[in-house]
């Protein structure tokens, strides 16, 4: 019999999901699973649940939460050898890492994705002793993160960190930094540098539109010095993915990505705090094994995507 741990944040986003768990577990025994489920209770028993789910021998691991819950359960399964499939259930406030799978918010449509059993497997990222399965980066736009409240992450999702990106930019300066990709060499003064594994950054679903998430290589972007008008002539871009070619922009695919700067920078791994630089990134090419939509699943949630941003446009 197919064995599911289910391990779920309980916290994230409005805490819906909760009181959908029994019809969850229906779901799972009726679709032949035998299936258990973790309350994670703080930062990181995401990551130990998940390393005893391996040890006990579950096939499948279903994570439900944000960005920071996979993160953790992915960072509890990587270094196994024998790795089980990741099912999402995206729970968080912006989810970037299921709009990149095309995985829906609805807390059903994404059971009914991982009880298709299409199964892919995936790149992973890794900084330094850290895993990242969306992006990682550094500067100090991308610390906006840590002051955004998370009531208004809640209610605005990517436009909070807008809002408080164009609130800050005129009291941050920008540090030269060094950056090795691949044998080659950026140096400049920045603003920020992204290191992205997916086309989903802070919402934004075409900051990295050329990002293929089982190729090996990572997509490098870096803001370099610039204006508070600028900052936000370049965001406009972003939305639509016009930002590419702006002299402000410094872009490219690398599978190694070295990062130095000779004073401190944090660095951001899947929305959280990771350390501080230098950095060492690695890609990990097709790592781990997720449960993704069908064609035709994928292709209804980009229609409702699409619906959803016409109504926001009107």
């Amino acid at each position: 019999m197919k064995r599911a741990r289910i391990i779920y944040n309980p916290t994230s986003g409005r805490e819906s999901f909760k009181n959908k768990l029994p019809d969850v577990l229906v779901k799972f025994e009726q679709a032949g699973y035998e299936t258990s489920t973790h309350e994670t209770t703080g930062i990181g028993d995401a990551t130990e649940a998940a390393r005893l789910a391996v040890a006990r021998g579950f096939d499948t691991i279903v994570a439900v939460g944000g960005d920071g819950t996979i993160n953790e359960v992915v960072t509890g399964i990587a270094e196994a050898i024998h790795r089980p499939r990741l099912g999402i259930i995206p729970a968080g406030t912006t989810n970037d890492f299921a709009r990149a799978l095309n995985i829906p918010k609805s807390i059903d449509k994404a059971v009914d994705i991982i009880l298709s059993g299409h199964t892919k497997k995936l790149d992973i990222g890794k900084v330094n002793q850290h895993y990242f399965v969306n992006i990682a980066g550094g500067g100090k736009l991308t610390e906006v993160s840590y002051e955004v409240p998370s009531k208004l992450k809640t209610l605005i999702g990517q436009l909070a960190y807008f809002i408080k990106g164009a609130e800050l930019l005129p009291r941050l300066r920008p540090i030269y930094t060094r950056i090795e990709y691949d044998g080659q060499v950026f140096e400049d003064e920045i603003m920020l540098f992204l290191v992205a594994n997916t086309n989903s950054v802070g919402g934004f679903e075409k900051l990295a539109p050329e990002a293929e998430m089982n190729d090996g290589y990572f997509d490098l972007l870096v803001l370099k010095k610039c204006n508070i008008a600028e900052f936000i002539r370049l965001v406009t871009a972003a939305t639509r993915g016009n930002h590419f070619g702006d002299p402000s922009i410094f872009y490219v695919q690398a599978k190694h990505i070295n990062v130095q700067t000779d004073e401190r920078m944090q660095l951001n791994i899947d929305g959280e705090y990771g350390g501080d630089l230098p950095g060492e990134f690695s890609n990990l090419k097709q790592h781990i094994e997720y449960f993704v939509p069908t064609e035709e699943q994928a292709r209804k949630v980009k229609i409702e995507k699409e619906i959803q941003m016409e109504k926001a446009l009107d």
